[in-house]
């Protein structure tokens, strides 16, 4: 490799620019210098003209055009010595399109004030200033050399301009405008004698070429909602105001975020995009068919820079609306923040921006050449060789090689992501890789409108039930919501459950549990409920491998058959491994809380979205690894009692920030967790039973914690689009369901020591500061240990209390049934917590130890080894506790609301329970 020939040898429009003025060398150098610093550079070149000749100011036009070749030539002469790296060079033609853009604004808006007044909002009386929109490049902060800017012209609101002398002629706001945008774009744009500053393509504008120059924000809105097309949202997610009012900017990012970023993972965007670059492959061709001597095209052509700024966009439009940090407009730091969150390999991006620099680059050179807006390679071998000396490479069949390379690499990527995989089940789809199933099938597997022939074909498949199979899909095909959809959408369907019917086979084949018919009902129950969701289908249709883990999925658990079909947006955590290999994190998911929650502050309803959204995804993971066999029911139970913790801190932290009359920074308020969460033994769907402490002397301070309170519990209990997080019981709180909300840590403890209730003592056992002020935290536990550790004689009410209160639970649910409760029968878990509660509240004066909340098994292997109970009853009665849970949770999978088996199955463990019941309190 050699190394880069100077632009003085190159260049042939820096030859012909310095030729005219040797001295410009050195000015162009220190031009392109303080461009990165952003320095008024209009004034810069004002003061050298002065100095150098004495000269007046020259007017902004020839200035700015000057000032742009001597930042260009400064840029080529600096980049081809090794100065300047891509940052640099995108960075000084961003800044200064920006800087040219609002320089000439203020001028020419200034000329035509006055002439025809201030242009002046109708409804609002303000002043109107022009919003410029810079797009493409531009917007992404990422401009070419020798780039056209991509603008749009939108002004805040209709009006008229407001005359303030005589002479003044009045304009509409909108002749205004488009006047101003018209001379915006001949002060950039016209060639002179010192040439041009910014070429200036408006077509991105709404309705395009044949679209007013100039539109409202209201014009904009109703645009894009009724008319904005695909490819627009691809153009608008890097629109960036250059010019306005910060209010105006603002309204305008409202306006425009919906459209850009969807608030659902929105995968259909890769069929768009897919069909968006098919266009341009076909034109791109068609002009190379025409003039070969414009092959090899950087940009557009395959594995050029469009195909690695799509890469980095689809991302974007599917994600980023649920994802601020994927909105940024640069595709250099969306391809970071991609890598980061483990969308694309490290390895992968790290390649593409490689890809990216050296396709840049070489798109500059081409640009040296003579300051053409050109994207392929010349055609005429001595320029190519031009062009490869520039790159510091031999010759130019170096250059075609290491261009080769990295276009097979972009290719690559490209097909991976944008593929249409929707007849390849093999595919494991963009960066969701392996895991894929290929049942090796036709494409007709079944044929809703042919019952004879989709009963052969289920036979034919393997199913038990061949017939029945059948019906059960006709009767899906027939329901009035899959008739009524597109046709488009009923063969994505139908295809869908084409590649699903092997699939649910192998899945019966390869493991036990479920049944063929139960998980084909599951799914197709699950398909007409997406079936109007076009993002969803699409996911399916892009990543088959994701098909593969549902079906696994409903196979092995109707629950879990049912939560992904009220949350189908986690379809998304199917896309690659990571469900069952990442390890739950209580503190990077709360770290992620408030990160996310930090990024929509004022929006009450996203903020509840964020948490629900987090907390389904977490549980949904855990999921994944119990049904795997990867979690016992004791870790899964720490696990999802972390988890409620981690939403409950991030709640109350974001809830108390929604109090607009909130007397602190920081609330003095405690969550106290009970019973389950208490205990630690959380299910999928278990309530939290909480009360509400505070420890504040401040006189606003009752009304504002209970104002608290009440908010915590409508953002748990809301049902939202993203569904609801908690049913919240707060029953146990002092007094009950007559008692205050929140309580004083003071009050609590009174009540406690002299009014409650023996059964409230049982269920502090099992409390535990959950969420909120760690202070208070500390002095509950302190009245908690007080408490349990009181001195209870044995021939004391507690034993009669507790029974009296066991058997009004029995009378309160009798099972009538020749079926074993789990929970609530004799033998059950419930006797085995009220053994547990009843020998801590019992003993814990005499062993502190007792009041440790262990969970049961834990105690009662305590009371074995302090000889309250045999060590063989602990043993077995600890074994018969981790089973019933075990059973418990098996039945929760598949859907059954009641716990009860064969009492046959738990016989031996009901008499152990039984046993020791009997041994303590008859």
């Amino acid at each position: 490799m050699s190394a880069p020939k100077t632009a003085a040898t190159v260049s042939r429009f820096y030859q012909r620019w310095l030729a005219a003025a040797p001295e410009r060398a050195a000015q162009s150098d220190a031009v392109a210098a303080v461009a990165l610093d952003q320095i008024d550079l209009a004034a810069y070149l004002q003061r050298e003209a002065e100095a150098k000749t004495g000269a007046p100011p020259l007017p902004l036009g020839r200035a700015m055009r000057r000032l742009r070749n001597l930042l260009v030539n400064g840029l080529i002469r600096r980049d081809l010595a090794g100065l300047a790296n891509l940052n640099e060079v995108v960075t000084a033609m961003t800044r200064f399109a920006d800087f040219a853009i609002a320089r000439h604004v203020e001028e020419l808006m200034a000329e035509l004030v006055a002439a025809h007044g201030m242009p002046t909002g109708r409804d609002s009386g303000r002043p109107q200033q022009l919003m410029v929109l810079g797009m493409g490049k531009q917007g992404g902060g990422e401009l070419n050399v020798s780039s056209d800017i991509d603008l749009i012209f939108v002004y805040p609101e209709d009006g008229d301009t407001v005359t303030s002398v005589a002479g003044q002629r009045s304009l509409s706001n909108h002749e205004f405008f488009i006047r101003l945008g018209k001379r915006l774009i001949a002060a950039l744009a016209e060639i002179t004698e010192d040439g041009f500053t910014f070429r200036v393509d408006m077509a991105l504008r709404p309705n395009g070429n044949s679209g007013p120059l100039a539109c409202s924000l209201n014009m904009v809105e109703q645009y894009l909602i009724v008319q904005g097309r695909e490819w627009e949202r691809y153009a608008w997610v890097k629109a960036r105001a250059v010019t306005g009012a910060p209010e105006d900017i603002a309204a305008l990012e409202a306006i425009v975020r919906p459209f850009v970023f969807r608030r659902y993972l929105d995968f259909g965007v890769i069929d768009a995009i897919r069909n968006m670059h098919a266009q341009i492959r076909a034109e791109v061709n068609r002009q190379e068919r025409l003039h070969p001597d414009r092959s090899n095209n950087v940009k557009l052509g395959r594995g050029g820079i469009r195909e690695i700024e799509f890469l980095a966009q689809v991302f974007q439009l599917i994600r980023g609306g649920r994802d601020a940090a994927l909105r940024d407009r640069s595709t250099r730091t969306t391809l970071r923040i991609i890598a980061e969150k483990g969308l694309l390999s490290h390895a992968i991006v790290y390649q593409l921006l490689a890809s990216y620099t050296f396709l840049r680059n070489l798109e500059h050179r081409l640009q040296y050449l003579d300051d053409a807006q050109t994207h392929t390679l010349p055609a005429s071998e001595a320029d190519r060789l031009l062009v490869a000396q520039m790159m510091g490479l031999d010759d130019s069949a170096a250059l075609l090689a290491q261009l080769e390379a990295h276009r097979q690499f972009v290719a690559g990527q490209f097909d991976e992501m944008f593929s249409d995989k929707s007849n390849s089940p093999s595919s494991s789809g963009g960066s969701a890789a392996g895991d894929a199933i290929n049942p090796q099938v036709s494409d007709a597997c079944a044929d809703p409108d042919n019952r004879e022939a989709m009963v052969a074909r289920f036979a034919a498949l393997g199913f038990d039930d061949a017939a029945g199979a059948a019906q059960r899909l006709i009767g899906t095909w027939q329901a009035p919501r899959l008739q009524s959809l597109p046709e488009a959408s009923r063969d994505r369907l139908l295809g869908l459950v084409n590649l699903a019917l092997p699939l649910i086979i192998q899945c019966s084949c390869e493991t036990s549990g479920g049944s063929q018919q139960a998980t084909l009902g599951r799914l197709l129950d699950f398909l007409e409920t997406i079936a109007r969701r076009s993002a969803y289908l699409s996911l399916l249709t892009e990543y088959p491998h994701t098909l593969a883990r549902v079906i696994g999925m409903m196979h092995a658990s109707g629950w879990a058959a049912k939560f992904l079909s009220q949350h189908p947006i986690l379809l998304d955590e199917l896309l690659d491994g990571r469900l069952r290999s990442t390890e739950f994190d209580a503190a990077e998911v709360a770290a992620d809380l408030q990160r996310q929650l930090a990024a929509d502050p004022s929006d009450t309803e996203r903020q509840m979205d964020i948490l629900r959204e987090t907390h389904h995804a977490q549980l949904f993971h855990l999921l994944a690894q119990d049904l795997a066999g990867d979690l016992t029911v004791e870790k899964l139970a720490d696990h999802l009692s972390a988890l409620a913790d981690t939403i409950v801190a991030a709640a109350i932290s974001a809830i108390w920030q929604t109090i607009a009359t909130r007397h602190r920074a920081v609330p003095q308020f405690a969550v106290i967790a009970y019973g389950k969460l208490g205990g630690k033994e959380l299910g999928y769907v278990s309530d939290l039973d909480v009360i509400f402490l505070y420890d504040d002397s401040d006189q606003e301070a009752p009304a504002q914690y209970a104002k608290l309170a009440q908010r915590f519990i409508t953002w748990m209990t809301t049902h939202t689009s993203a569904g609801i997080l908690f049913d919240i019981d707060t029953a146990l709180r002092p007094d009950g369901a007559s008692g205050m909300l929140v309580s004083t840590v003071a009050a609590f403890e009174k009540y406690q020591s002299s009014s409650a209730w023996v059964w409230e003592h049982q269920a502090l056992t099992r409390a535990r500061f959950c969420a909120g002020d760690t202070a208070i935290g500390q002095r509950f536990e302190a009245i908690r240990e007080a408490v349990l550790r009181k001195e209870r004689p044995a021939d004391g009410p507690l034993r009669q209390e507790v029974i009296a209160m066991r058997k009004r639970m029995m009378d309160a649910k009798p099972n009538h049934s020749a079926l074993f409760d789990l929970k609530q029968d004799p033998g059950g878990m419930i006797d085995i917590e009220f053994i547990v509660q009843y020998l801590v509240l019992q003993h814990a004066a005499r062993y502190p130890q007792l009041t440790a909340n262990a969970g049961n098994i834990a105690l009662l292997r305590m009371f074995g080894e302090l000889g309250l109970i045999s060590v063989e009853h602990a043993s077995a009665v600890g074994d018969a506790y981790r089973q019933l849970r075990k059973l418990q949770h098996q039945l929760r999978l598949q859907g059954q609301d009641l716990a009860r088996v064969e009492p046959a199955l738990v016989a031996h463990h009901a008499a152990q329970v039984s046993a020791l019941w009997k041994e303590i309190f008859m």
